[in-house]
């Protein structure tokens, strides 16, 4: 070789790079005084540092382009194995308490840190709630309440925030509380220990992910119509499965307001689909090759619109970039189905619920105990 390279780019002659000693624990030390007085050193082992340079260049800038090259790469895949045990990244498949292992699948539980949670609180002998928010009242920003300390508020939303990796079945009121973190008055302090005494009665809930599953991709889609008693903005809300197994979720405020509830789940399908085709884009990077996606809505005349290219006085007032969707479903790339409420995953993400609908839809998203 000419010339060696350093991992931040700069070229090295050769005739610069030269051989220097280096501290070792396991040599035997030899004092020889130098020309200044009092100081010394020792005579130790030398390390080819052209090699050094060489491999530090190699692991810095030839990285895979994708998740295939990746896996084939079997000095990258030590690599990085080397690193994960040096910042002991295995804790969640070594810790018993967070991953149970079963022959038909995985519970994937955050358990302990949930009686953490109840605990750090001083809500452990609270009385425990079958629901973690009241379908009877809405929770708005209530400007004459008394204000309560942020500082907790925070705390308290950061924590369940956590919590809701694992526990989807919070996530929904957890994300309503959040609004009010900059003004938290005394009714949004008790929708927070509202869900912590909920989470106190079901700490062993876990999720579960089974092996016997597919490599379908779907979707449920589902808005609140101006459920925001604030500003009137509805939310879209979806999960997505692969499979059986639920992999994700998510929840937003539309940006502007919706005229009508056709217009708001017309929205929240279209923002379903580009969630779709986000993973479709990813698991083709694993080597997976799904061609049609299936988004699942339970208003029929936002299913209508999307096979529909003719626009009307109804949808006019759509904005144009939103009606993607309908090049999706004529190129047979996004298929809209039809699932009545009562089917409508998506609903625990949506809206509050009483025990029984909120208890069928949990066990449906996999939520559950070892023993069910």
């Amino acid at each position: 070789m000419g010339k060696q390279t350093e991992s931040i780019g700069r070229e090295i002659p050769e005739d610069k790079i030269t051989e220097v000693s280096v501290p070792t624990s396991d040599v035997t030390t030899e004092d020889v005084t130098t020309g200044k007085e009092g100081m010394k050193t020792c005579n130790k082992p030398k390390v080819d540092y052209q090699e050094m340079v060489r491999y530090v260049y190699f692991t810095s800038t030839v990285e895979p382009k994708n998740i295939k090259e990746a896996i084939l790469d079997e000095f990258w895949v030590l690599v990085k194995v080397e690193q994960f045990s040096r910042n002991d990244m295995w804790e969640l498949v070594l810790s018993d308490d967070k991953v149970k292992q079963l022959e038909d699948g995985i519970f994937i539980s955050q358990s302990k840190y949930a009686k953490n949670v109840v605990s750090k609180f001083g809500l452990k002998k609270a009385k425990p709630l079958t629901t973690p928010m009241t379908s009877i009242e809405t929770l708005g920003r209530d400007c004459d309440g008394t204000d309560v300390d942020s500082t907790l508020y925070r705390s308290l939303i950061g924590n369940l925030f956590y919590l809701s990796a694992s526990r989807y079945d919070i996530c929904f009121s957890v994300g309503i509380c959040a609004r009010y973190q900059t003004s938290p008055k005394e009714s949004h302090l008790s929708a927070v220990k509202r869900i912590i005494r909920y989470v106190s009665g079901t700490p062993e809930l876990r999720k579960w992910y089974s092996k016997d599953t597919n490599n379908c991709l779907a979707g449920n889609s589902d808005a609140d119509w101006t459920e925001d008693e604030d500003d009137r903005k509805s939310t879209k809300r979806g999960c997505f499965y692969m499979g059986h197994n639920l992999v994700s979720w998510y929840s937003k405020k539309q940006n502007s307001i919706s005229l009508s509830c056709v217009a708001s789940e017309y929205i929240a399908a279209g923002s379903c689909c580009t969630q779709l085709l986000w993973m479709q884009h990813m698991l083709n990077d694993y080597g997976f090759r799904e061609k049609e996606l299936h988004v699942f809505c339970d208003n029929e005349s936002a299913i209508n619109i999307s096979k529909n290219p003719v626009q009307h006085s109804r949808t006019k007032h759509i904005d144009i970039r939103l009606h993607f969707i309908r090049n999706l479903v004529e190129q047979k790339r996004v298929t809209i189905d039809y699932v009545s409420t009562d089917n409508q995953l998506a609903d625990i993400f949506t809206k509050p619920l009483d025990f029984l609908r909120f208890d069928s839809l949990r066990k449906a998203l996999g939520i559950c105990n070892v023993q069910n």
